[in-house]
């Protein structure tokens, strides 16, 4: 039992009812998981509003209700407590209720269009191989201390978060690196979060469908970074046209980082091969089995916050130099006829375009490009025609296809697409509705040292169609096609 005096340090308080003197069992902002003295947060969600469902709460055995809204009828014996937003309320009771684990983590978090989860991924990756026990929260999986915890959501919730952060602290864990979602930073989905570090990728066309408006995504973006206190450290992408903008208005330290600009992390791309980079980071050569700019941004978005962190330079160089790739990041293998295929997770028209532009820097030009790509069911529908663009224009051949049509109609989305390719590029493009099938065309009109780039699936072990999740790895059928078509 906690005492809610304690659970609500910091929290702003409009007007009590109630005593607040009582102890408390847990904290819930589902009504169905609520149980005897447990306090009852009503937020108002997307879809939801927890306000509706307070008296179900009290039926349950919640004794404290938090809400923006007192109801119209109050039960005796209950306390309730107004605060101006809910979502933020919850969190500070949420990190109170664990004794505010972020306090006794050095935690980074990682925002941006493209890259969260490949740099949070390396930064684990880098240090645990340094000798650090630390926690990733990614979109691919959650790991505390080397155990795997299945994720389901980008930012899970901040009841999760915070206990989640308290195992860390608790298996001895010293860092901590998550991805920040726009929809986690819109809905105070990391309120009462203390980051050590801030990073910032990019940011392009994607989450329309949610945020309405590119301005609107931006200032969710910018929200994490106004929020960093002055002793943190926030690091910003120097070559995104909007990587100083994130840094406008926030009172933490900043640094930035660059490929093409001075900035206080500079790199060079020196040399590029399908097998892997050879990197320069402020004037420290080292060599990379990653590949495209797009990761030699990433590695040095990990170099710049590793260094202020406190790690040796020359030690971080090291251990980047023997991490290997991302599951369905730029994945790349060959096939026993000498077919390169790569399969990545690229599903905004700014990250195909930066993985189609990594492939044409390395390729000779005798083989053919062939390109496999859908776009998501339920999603933005205005990056469709965009994609079918810039894949109708930067390949040989294009294969458009479903990726995870979910309750829509796949012959609709393939609709969507078609309208973006330009008439001179009709000839190069098919429609195969089956992605199993569209990988095996692919395959099929591939010749030894041709490229096959599956995108927009990248590490998803599944495909959605009318709701139903069935098994589908685009590294394993492309893999066991190849075998059968002896390709």
């Amino acid at each position: 039992m906690r005492n809610l005096v304690d659970l609500l340090y910091k929290v702003s308080i409009s007007e009590t009812i109630g005593s607040t003197k009582v102890e408390v069992n847990n904290i819930q902002f589902d009504s169905r998981k609520v149980s005897k003295d447990d306090v009852f947060v009503a937020v108002n969600g997307v879809t939801v509003d927890g306000h509706h469902y307070i008296d179900k709460a009290i039926s349950l055995g919640s004794k404290v209700v938090i809400c923006e809204v007192f109801p119209e009828s109050l039960v005796e014996g209950v306390t309730y407590i107004k605060v101006e937003n809910s979502t933020i309320a919850l969190g500070i009771l949420a990190s109170n209720f664990y004794d505010n684990p972020t306090k006794d983590l050095k935690l980074v978090g990682i925002t941006g269009t493209n890259g969260k989860t490949t740099t949070t991924t390396l930064l684990y990756e880098l240090f645990t191989k340094l000798g650090y026990a630390c926690a990733l929260i990614s979109t691919i999986k959650i790991v505390i201390d080397g155990e795997v915890i299945p994720s389901t959501h980008t930012t899970p919730d901040i009841l999760t978060l915070n206990k989640m952060f308290r195992e860390a602290v608790n298996k001895g864990c010293e860092f901590a690196f998550m991805e920040v979602s726009s929809h986690g930073i819109h809905q105070n989905r990391i309120a009462g979060l203390h980051f050590e570090v801030g990073g910032f990728t990019n940011i392009t066309h994607d989450h329309l469908d949610y945020h309405k408006t590119f301005a609107n995504y931006l200032a969710a973006k910018k929200k994490f970074f106004d929020d960093l206190p002055k002793t943190s450290t926030a690091i910003s992408n120097a070559d995104d046209k909007n990587g100083k903008v994130m840094l406008q208005n926030t009172v933490a330290a900043k640094k930035m980082y660059a490929l093409k600009t001075d900035a206080d992390f500079k790199g060079k791309i020196i040399e590029h091969q399908f097998d892997g980079m050879q990197l320069e980071f402020n004037g420290k050569e080292f060599w990379t089995s990653l590949i495209g700019q797009f990761n030699a941004y990433n590695l040095l978005l990990v170099f710049g916050v590793a260094s202020i962190l406190g790690q040796d330079e020359l030690e971080v160089l090291k251990a980047l130099s023997i991490l290997g790739n991302v599951d369905g990041r730029f994945q790349t293998f060959k096939t026993q006829a000498g077919i390169i295929v790569i399969v990545d997770y690229a599903h905004t028209p700014d990250a195909l375009e930066n993985v189609l532009d990594t492939i044409e820097g390395i390729r000779t030009k005798n083989e053919k490009l062939v390109t496999v790509v859908g776009c998501g069911g339920d999603r933005d529908k205005t990056k469709r025609p965009e994609m079918a663009d810039i894949a109708s224009g930067k390949s040989n051949l294009v294969i458009f296809t479903s990726d995870n049509p979910r309750t829509e109609d796949p012959e609709e989305i393939l609709r969507d697409m078609e309208v973006g390719v330009k008439p001179q590029f009709y000839n190069r493009t098919l429609k195969i509705t089956d992605r199993k099938e569209a990988i095996k065309t692919a395959l099929k009109m591939a010749e030894p040292k041709d490229i096959i780039l599956i995108a927009g699936k990248g590490h998803e072990t599944y495909q959605e169609i009318n709701g139903v999740r069935t098994h589908f790895s685009d590294v394993e059928v492309a893999s066991e096609l190849s075998k059968i078509l002896n390709k």
